[in-house]
């Protein structure tokens, strides 16, 4: 392994080869003498991780499926690299916890296939930079606890809690805080009656007018599940309840949230619709550090729209809201319920209004239960997936 200079900060990217991961490394490779992309981890393509390791020369590469290990190490053997090759998620959980491989943590993998290795690095010590969202709305008090009692810091990615992040006193004392508003873009729909939403294709909803994306982040941003699930998320984060954490509609996306505070202050984060900036607030933290995003002039944008959203046409964003006043398990059911709605539909076997009906669906039939322990959580995540599945093969919400 490398000799580590003091001061290098060691960061493992889970999600490389993803569009947030590959914000990290840009911004990883514009701070050399700072920061050092130490592990890099990706799902199954192999040769989109192997060109990351050719440019970025990590300690260690995982790809998720362990039937292509031997794909990754002979890729890794021919491009003369000393990087260690791994597979499955348990050598995401190893690198995670041990002290030598990384002491920072992009945590960008989708789903809840992201919980393991964030729990792993929380209860650890590291720093993670939380960009997977679902980990956290499916078991956000099991993770602040271990971050707690293992001196971990979380550093919200998300552009939208990321500017809370930045709003906030830098003590985390919350307790002059009145109100939180999430802003959102209104996706690609905005404005849209839900009858005008009937044909909509996965071609039009992961075409984001703002943000350069996923296809599974993409279309929860269509539907504002998206939006659903930063609720919940900012709950757990910032300690707020759900009666003082709102949504406003901004298209321009150059407002990324609002912090509304007792003596009548409100605070604003601005900035180009650009992860880097996010992903370097967190790795940089304390610090600023340089992102490669340029300033925002708002002269030239112009103007500053806001609205409310619309729950008729996306009701995905109230039964997010529902979610998390009810608690225990059903953010996890709403999470499970989604992932499969979402996959679903991008494959095209469901519409795109019968996602918030397969989410509903699965809520109505699995009341939600106290969420005592991870594999209640889990239980309750299988569970949703059962019943969501079960409804795609009846066909009763195509």
């Amino acid at each position: 392994m490398a000799t580590v200079p003091d001061g290098l900060r060691r960061v493992a990217v889970f999600g490389a080869t993803g569009s947030i991961g590959t914000s990290a490394l840009d911004v990883i490779a514009r701070h050399p003498g700072r920061l050092r992309a130490s592990v890099l981890a990706a799902g199954r393509n192999v040769e989109a991780l192997v060109a990351l390791c050719v440019t970025h020369r990590p300690d260690h590469a995982v790809i998720a499926d362990p039937d292509l290990l031997d794909a990754l190490a002979n890729a890794l053997r021919a491009a003369g690299l000393a990087t260690v090759p791994h597979a499955g998620m348990a050598a995401l959980d190893t690198l995670a916890r041990d002290a030598d491989a990384c002491d920072t943590v992009v945590a960008a993998i989708v789903g809840a296939a992201g919980l393991d290795s964030t729990l792993a690095a929380l209860r650890a010590g590291k720093r993670v930079l939380l960009a997977n969202k679902e980990s956290l709305v499916l078991a956000g008090e099991l993770m602040l606890q271990a971050a707690r009692e293992a001196g971990a810091t979380i550093v919200p990615i998300d552009s939208e809690h990321n500017a809370i992040h930045q709003c906030l006193p830098a003590d985390g004392d919350c307790s002059g805080v009145a109100r939180i508003v999430l802003t959102a873009s209104g996706g690609p729909f905005r404005g849209r009656s839900r009858a005008q939403l009937a044909d909509v294709t996965p071609a039009q909803a992961v075409a984001h007018p703002k943000w350069s994306m996923g296809p599974k982040i993409s279309v929860d941003s269509a539907t504002l599940m998206n939006k659903g699930l930063e609720l919940i998320e900012a709950h757990h984060l910032f300690g707020m309840p759900a009666d003082r954490l709102d949504v406003l509609v901004h298209p321009q996306s150059l407002v990324h949230s609002f912090v509304e505070f007792i003596d009548g202050s409100t605070l604003a984060q601005l900035g180009l619709p650009d992860m880097r900036t996010a992903l370097a607030v967190g790795l940089g933290y304390p610090d600023r550090i340089a992102s490669g995003v340029a300033g925002l002039d708002l002269l030239r944008h112009g103007r500053l729209d806001f609205e409310s959203p619309d729950t008729d046409a996306f009701p995905c964003l109230a039964l997010a809201r529902a979610a998390l006043v009810a608690g225990g398990t059903a953010p996890a059911l709403l999470n499970a319920a989604n992932e499969v709605a979402v996959s679903a539909f991008l494959q095209g076997q469901l519409r795109f209004l019968a996602i918030p009906a397969l989410v509903e669906h699965v809520l109505a039939t699995l009341p939600a239960a106290d969420a005592a322990s991870l594999d209640v959580l889990r239980d309750a995540d299988a569970r949703a997936r059962d019943v969501a599945t079960q409804a795609l093969t009846t066909g009763t919400l195509h």
